[in-house]
């Protein structure tokens, strides 16, 4: 078979037939949930290509063999826009699990000839949800057969990871991190929430460095009006100190002089003493000293 070029592709494999995705609201937000749900489990992850009503062309050179599937999620695939998924381009990797949501207009020979397609062409896990009468079944495959999953209302997907929660009221699925999947509105409410949440915590955090500041601020000034007390204090010592000092010194001039005196007294009656002794002695000799 003469190999076409990848940009001519689509002129042979088409990537629309004109129909609608869905064909009804409940439907459609069943389609976007699982679609958006099955991304968010994968954020991580390159290697895991989810989409929603894209074309998938299982045979090379075969373009009428083809189907849409409401979801469709190939592990092994790199993310990416397609404007079809055409197995022979992606590594021969068909889907592995895919997503059937239906509708009042689903007919069972419609979804007859899907489940045979999914069957003869790989599909690992096949999931059918019907929103309107609230009922779901699980295929999974053993050998060449896709086979009834028998209790699916706990179920988890071997290959995704998610958990079906089905009660009488509806279905729910849950993230392998146990996050319920969101609605698009519920995905805009929580975003909402987060960002409201996120500058409640920033306006916090503002007030609590404002804090911080103020008190490291009044710390610092402390600081300084504790240094320069320290600073004071050393200098009332020091000057303690030198007055200290200076009465050593004062005390030590006044015992001098207070010596001094006493030795001034001590050579003055001394000399009195001698001057006394030598008049006394002038009178024994008769002579007056007060005539001298």
């Amino acid at each position: 078979m003469q190999s076409v070029p990848k940009d001519k592709l689509y002129l042979i494999y088409p990537e629309t037939d004109g129909e609608p995705m869905a064909e009804n609201t409940l439907q459609f937000e069943w389609i976007v949930l699982i679609k958006l749900g099955l991304e968010a489990c994968f954020t991580d992850r390159y290697d895991v290509f989810v989409a929603g009503d894209l074309f998938w062309y299982p045979v090379e050179g075969r373009p009428d063999i083809r189907l849409a599937p409401d979801i469709l999620a190939v592990i092994g695939r790199h993310k990416g826009h397609r404007g079809s998924y055409m197995q022979w381009v992606e590594d021969h990797i068909p889907p592995q699990v895919v997503f059937e949501i239906l509708s009042p207009g689903n007919r069972s020979g419609e979804m007859a000839k899907k489940f045979e397609f999914y069957r003869r062409y790989g599909v690992e896990e096949y999931y059918i949800y019907d929103p309107h009468q609230n009922k779901l079944e699980g295929y999974l495959r053993e050998g060449e057969q896709l086979v009834a999953i028998p209790e699916i209302r706990q179920w988890i997907s071997p290959l995704l990871g998610i958990r079906f929660e089905w009660t009488v009221d509806t279905l729910t699925l849950y993230r392998p991190d146990g996050e319920r999947f969101l609605s698009y509105l519920e995905l805009l409410e929580f975003n909402r929430e987060a960002v409201q949440k996120l500058n409640k915590q920033r306006e916090q955090l503002y007030e609590e460095i404002k804090k911080t500041q103020k008190a490291q601020s009044e710390a610092l000034k402390e600081k300084q009006r504790a240094e320069e007390e320290k600073q004071k204090a050393k200098k009332e010592k020091q000057r303690a100190k030198e007055e200290k000092q200076r009465a050593e010194q004062e005390k030590q001039r006044a015992e001098q002089e207070k010596q001094r005196a006493e030795q001034e007294k001590q050579r003055a009656d001394t000399a009195e003493k001698r001057a006394q002794q030598m008049a006394e002695k002038l009178r024994q000799m008769g002579i007056d000293p007060d005539a001298l």
